[in-house]
């Protein structure tokens, strides 16, 4: 029986964004739930040279790392380093791996995956390679980065009606510094947003109860969509205007069933572990478009991990010993449920 736990998560600037600091409340509740759990906890920010970090974790030689990684050196396109580099140091680590995180991180890789296996995601331009005879002009494109998580530089201003492709390429070459240095149109489906969280369990996977995101007394004409102002500035318009709630009418039956059936498919596509968030827009019509995958979901207590979990009549502690407990098992071992 292990006893020694190494949290790591993302350094932290000395000019911190909100979402930065979001990473040291992550830490520190899941450090507080770990010690109220039973185990010796030390937390480290992650440093991106073999070397210290080897030294550093020698140093205290934990029987597993919580991998609450979500950056590295302020930019999300290397976060995959920080599981492969606790492969190589042979320390087991909490969520998924290497593969699943590079793969999840990447929002073209995951389209063109989720793609190739059936699952309905909306049509996407890239920045590099775009093509002028791809992009189809008088529909509506939202504009995000490849590899930024966090709904960063994403608002309604990133929604945009471009007349010609060369409109939507100069748009996407402009809003590219601000987006991490890739960035690429995605066809945007007007309608309901939803997250739906996994936890691995005891038998497989488990989807949560699914949330919605409501757009609350939204003004005719303004642009329904979870940006960075939503998740982040509490002093905004939208911050307050889109909470999450969990209760539906037996019309929405159905729906729920499908999300949860492709939300399982995602996590099998991907081979993830321990818990992760699939994110869906619905349109009118009722069909569920896959948005993107979150291999690392936020854990801080007002996110919708956290919410998800006190929905489904978990406590925070029960779901921390899951996500460890799945880190323990053989991948060969795990059941498809």
């Amino acid at each position: 029986m292990f006893k020694k736990i190494a949290i790591l998560h993302s350094q932290v600037s000395d000019n911190p964004s909100l979402d930065d600091l979001d990473t040291l409340e992550q830490a520190k509740v899941v450090s507080q739930t770990l010690r109220e759990l039973g185990y010796m906890v030390s937390i480290l920010p992650f440093v991106h040279r073999f070397d210290i970090l080897s030294d550093q974790l020698q140093a205290i030689a934990p029987d597993l790392i919580f991998n609450l990684v979500e950056s590295i050196d302020g930019q999300s396109r290397s976060i995959h380093a920080a599981p492969a580099m606790f492969d190589v140091l042979r320390i087991p680590f909490t969520g998924s791996d290497a593969k699943a995180i590079r793969d999840t991180t990447n929002k073209l890789k995951t389209k063109q995956r989720l793609q190739s296996c059936g699952v309905k995601t909306p049509a996407w331009f890239p920045l590099k390679g775009f093509r002028e005879n791809d992009a189809h002009p008088k529909r509506t494109y939202i504009i995000k980065s490849v590899w930024e998580h966090a709904s960063i530089g994403l608002d309604e201003d990133s929604i945009l009606a471009p007349k010609t492709p060369d409109e939507l390429l100069r748009e996407m070459e402009r809003r590219a510094p601000k987006l991490g240095g890739d960035c690429f149109a995605e066809e945007f489906i007007e309608g309901r947003e939803f997250n739906l969280s996994l936890l691995a369990m005891e038998g497989g996977a488990q989807v949560l109860p699914p949330a919605e995101i409501s757009f609350d007394d939204y003004p005719e004409g303004k642009r329904r969509v979870v940006g960075y102002r939503a998740k982040w500035e509490a002093d905004s318009f939208e911050y307050h205007h889109t909470p999450r709630r969990f209760d539906f009418p037996k019309s929405d039956r159905t729906l729920l069933k499908n999300l949860r059936s492709i939300a399982l498919q995602c996590w099998k596509i991907f081979g993830l572990r321990g818990y992760a968030r699939v994110d869906f827009r619905v349109d009118r019509l009722g069909n569920p478009w896959v948005l993107e995958i979150n291999a690392n979901p936020c854990l801080s207590p007002d996110g919708g991990f956290a919410a998800a979990i006190a929905r489904g009549g978990l406590s925070f502690r029960h779901a921390i010993q899951c996500i460890i407990n799945d880190s323990l098992i053989d991948p060969k071992n795990i059941p498809l449920v």
